[in-house]
């Protein structure tokens, strides 16, 4: 704390998962493996991308980008987690909490516009295929994704200043095993209307925005689907859009249930924040990979690739 006309909290407390000793050995080994499963599957996610010209298409080119946002997002959150599980205080920084909420923010409306833009490739992937090449260019491709980043930047930003100018004057100890906005907020000793209605207006404008799009999307897509006569058709149109459509429910059903939910700092709250910030980054890749013929594809091509000797 800091004296001065009012005390200021300088560290913050963490609930953590466990309190036992070997539970939390448990968990410790048990989230580590999922990290590096994590960093692993959206990592290759990227090379195989990166390295197979078939792959180069502005589908796959979203999808490496929501490759490696998955791998910063779990970067964000689960190193600080593995290191709570072996320590004794479980403290964090007055700097280190905001900086990881901010990022919190900034990875979680990220991928909401990624998402949207996705859906939008596959709609006119689905929709317009003739002038589909011309629609989705390298430059159009390039400008939604900084647009994306662009967002989440400033989403993450505003709400992480509102908040910081909270006063924050005890008690310090946090219902979470991470800094995230709505348990942080609850400890704020002085009005939170301002930061209350920047994260509400940030949900309703860019949760309820983002999944608008995704909706109108996947309606022309499905209008579009069923008027198709051939039956082959219609699969390959659904085996297609299946992976995005199974990520985004994943997304947005943990996500509200996170968000909409008080922040008691109870087991089922517990459980859906690991579900959203540890376990969602994981299932991704796996979606992808297994769902997507032309993803395994290009991973057997990878593989069977013979590395060449130089002297």
């Amino acid at each position: 704390m800091e004296a001065g006309n009012t005390t200021r909290v300088t560290v913050f407390v963490l609930q953590g998962l466990s309190n036992n000793p070997h539970i939390q050995i448990v968990l410790f080994v048990t989230f580590l493996v999922i990290y590096l499963l994590t960093l692993t599957g959206n990592l290759l996610m990227l090379l195989v991308i990166r390295t197979d010209s078939h792959l180069h298409t502005p589908m796959y080119f979203f999808l490496s980008q929501l490759s490696f946002l998955d791998a910063f997002y779990s970067s964000v959150i689960v190193p600080k987690l593995l290191e709570n599980l072996l320590s004794k205080w479980k403290t964090i920084s007055f700097l280190e909490c905001f900086t990881q909420i901010a990022l919190v923010i900034f990875a979680g409306a990220t991928e909401a516009c990624l998402l949207s833009v996705m859906a939008y490739d596959r709609y006119q992937a689905v929709c317009h295929p003739l002038l589909y090449v011309v629609i989705m260019n390298k430059k159009v491709c390039a400008g939604l994704v900084g647009a994306s980043w662009a967002i989440g930047m400033g989403t993450g930003l505003l709400n992480t200043i509102l908040l910081a100018e909270q006063q924050f004057c005890g008690p310090n100890f946090i219902r979470s095993f991470a800094c995230e906005f709505p348990p942080v907020l609850l400890l704020a000793c002085s009005d939170p209307y301002i930061s209350i209605a920047s994260i509400l207006t940030t949900m309703v404008v860019l949760g309820l925005g983002t999944l608008v799009l995704l909706l109108g999307s996947y309606t022309h897509i499905i209008m579009t689907a069923l008027g198709i006569n051939s039956a082959s058709g219609q699969n390959k149109i659904f085996s297609t859009c299946s992976s995005h459509f199974l990520v985004v429910t994943i997304f947005y059903g943990s996500g509200v249930f996170r968000y909409m939910t008080p922040a008691s700092g109870s087991a089922l709250e517990q459980v859906l924040s690991v579900q959203y910030s540890v376990v969602t980054p994981l299932l991704n890749p796996l979606i992808y990979s297994l769902k997507n013929q032309e993803v395994k594809a290009a991973l057997r091509r990878m593989l069977a690739r013979k590395p060449r000797l130089t002297f």
